[in-house]
């Protein structure tokens, strides 16, 4: 994305893994600080960034109206929240099933994330828990029952690093 040059132009919204909007290196860099501290104030942004607030609230605005932005969150600490147990479960799941299995995934308490995937397994949740009991019963009693679900594989996480990724600039 770094290397793509803005033309003003947007391309065709067509589904999940592709832009709709070019974003400029200010887009960017107005994206890196929101990740960095979502709650600063648009003078301070604006301050950060080296353009007026008028800007700021002009490109904040389009980012949040073209649906760039989605929501303004707090990161969490897991542990300090009581959820110390983290594991990424996989899924292969019948393949008329998945609008259902999804849906219902999204319900079940601790899950924190549901993507499908094409790959050698269809799902993939990122499980949030107080510890290994829960989730062995979120997983053996609630996803292992969801109708369409095969098989589950589970990957406790011993350690999260939050990357360069993040940085948008």
């Amino acid at each position: 994305m770094a290397d793509q040059v803005s033309t003003g132009q947007t391309s065709k919204p067509s589904g999940a893994g592709r832009s709709v909007r070019l974003l400029d290196d200010l887009d960017r860099l107005i994206l890196s600080e929101l990740i960095r501290d979502a709650r600063t104030s648009i003078r301070s942004l604006a301050e950060r960034v080296h353009i007026s607030r008028a800007n700021a609230y002009v490109r904040v605005d389009r980012l949040v109206a073209d649906g760039v932005i989605t929501g303004f969150t707090a990161q969490i600490d897991h542990e300090r929240a009581g959820l110390g147990t983290s594991a990424y479960v996989s899924l292969s799941i019948e393949q008329n099933s998945w609008r259902e299995v999804s849906a219902r995934l999204g319900r079940l308490l601790y899950v924190e994330h549901v993507s499908m995937l094409g790959a050698d397994f269809d799902v993939l949740v990122l499980v949030r828990a107080p510890d290994n009991a829960a989730l062995r019963d979120l997983v053996l009693d609630r996803i292992q029952a969801i109708p369409g679900v095969q098989t589950t594989r589970t990957w406790l996480v011993f350690d999260e690093l939050q990357g360069p990724g993040a940085d948008w600039s």
